[in-house]
Parts: C-alpha cells; structure tokens; sequence
C-alpha cells in the first residue's frame, strides 16, 4: 500500500531512529512515539493503516496499548517488538489480538517483508468491503461474509482480526478435515516464512475464546494432537 501509515511506538531512540527511517526509504509515512500513552492519545481518533509497538514501555505499555486499539478496531494489523526473555508477554500479546511480532534484535528486511504482507491483507480487505455482490460460506449456525470478512454464530457477530477471520475460514471451508499448522500459516500469512506455530496457537485459542463468549458450550474447533486442528462437522 503506497503512502500506508503507521504508527512506531517505542520508548528506545535508536529503535524509533533505525526503524522509522528504514520504513520511510520503503515508502510508508510514519509517526514515531516514545510510549504508548503518546500514542494513544493521537491514535484513539486517529488511526494509521499499521501499528509497530515495543511491549515494554513507560507509562502504557504495548499490551495496554493493543488492548485499546482492538476496542476501536479490529482490522488494524499491530505487530509487537518484545525481547527474547519475553515468551509469556509475547503470547499474550497475541491472545490479546497482535498480528505478529519480532523478538529484538531483529533484522530490517525481516519487519519490512511481516509489513508488507500484513499492509497488502489490509488492502485486500478494505478492497473487497466496498465490492458486490456478498460472497457468503455458512455451516449450520456459522455465517462468514467473505468479502467482508465478517462472522457471526447464531446470529450473533463475532469480532474477529483479520489474522481470526482467516484462520477461521480455512478450517470451515473443509469441516471435518484437518488443517496442519503449515496450511493454516499458508492462509493467514500467505508469502511469510518467519511465522511460527505458536503464533497460530495464540490465534486459535483467541478464537475459541470469542465463540465461548457468544457460546459457552461451543466445541467445534478441535485439536488433533500431532497434526493440527479441524472445524468439527457437528
């Protein structure tokens, strides 16, 4: 997406520095904060086409930040910065709706590729929000829009990411079958090697989560343990 924006937050200068101008020479316009409170204040009625946010920052740190962003929208791609040490932070960052995230340091050409991929889904998105007719996939009490990449379960929405919506839609497009964690990286991060297997984990369980709030004796999804997981048939 040319002219993208997006939003870098993270209270180390040389971070903000090295990042925000490998970012610009790629093309994207970026408004760079030293902490998550700064940036709230801008992003909560201003918000960019993508978030890059440190985990661990004075005064509101990223996972607070993340939490706030998803109460606003659930579409914006926000990629979390943690450090190795960060295991428990980073998976919950997931659950708490993050896209990715890079363990520090990291290489440039890596972020800017996890970038690109998550700014071309979003494209995508907003690309077939605005077209017709509805391309719709339903199974039994599941409905999904798939050009709005909307979902409901007994008539009641489901708020998912995109990263959600994707996932959810590979098992469910092939109820019964089992969808290995390779395929279902395929699907939510088509053309990204660098994905690993508990980033999906940390999705599906956030998935499970949302039909559990809609449904609590909801239990279609299953793991199969050694191979994946599958959408039940009922």
């Amino acid at each position: 997406m040319s002219e993208s924006r997006i939003a870098l937050v993270d209270d180390e200068d040389s971070i903000r520095e090295t990042v925000g101008l490998a970012l610009r020479q790629a093309g994207y316009r970026v408004v760079a904060y030293s902490d998550g409170a700064a940036a709230w204040e801008r992003l909560a009625t201003d918000m960019p086409d993508l978030v890059i946010a440190d985990i661990l920052m004075p005064r509101m740190d990223g996972l607070e930040l993340c939490r706030r962003i998803r109460s606003v929208s659930e579409e914006i791609p926000v990629i979390f910065l943690t450090s190795r040490d960060d295991e428990f932070d980073r998976v919950l960052g997931l659950e708490l709706g993050a896209d990715d995230y890079l363990c520090k340091p990291f290489s440039l050409r890596e972020l800017l590729a996890r970038v690109k991929v998550l700014l071309r889904r979003l494209a995508l998105l907003r690309q077939r929000g605005a077209a017709e007719p509805e391309e719709l996939l339903e199974l039994e009490n599941l409905r999904l829009d798939l050009r709005r990449y909307q979902a409901s379960w007994r008539g009641q929405p489901l708020v998912l990411t995109v990263t959600e919506f994707l996932l959810l839609r590979a098992l469910v497009r092939y109820p019964g079958h089992v969808k290995s964690r390779a395929q279902l990286m395929e699907e939510a991060y088509p053309n990204d090697a660098y994905v690993s297997e508990r980033t999906i984990d940390s999705h599906i369980k956030r998935v499970r989560r949302k039909f559990a709030e809609a449904d609590a004796e909801f239990s279609l999804i299953e793991t199969v343990h050694g191979l994946g997981y599958r959408y039940s048939e009922g």
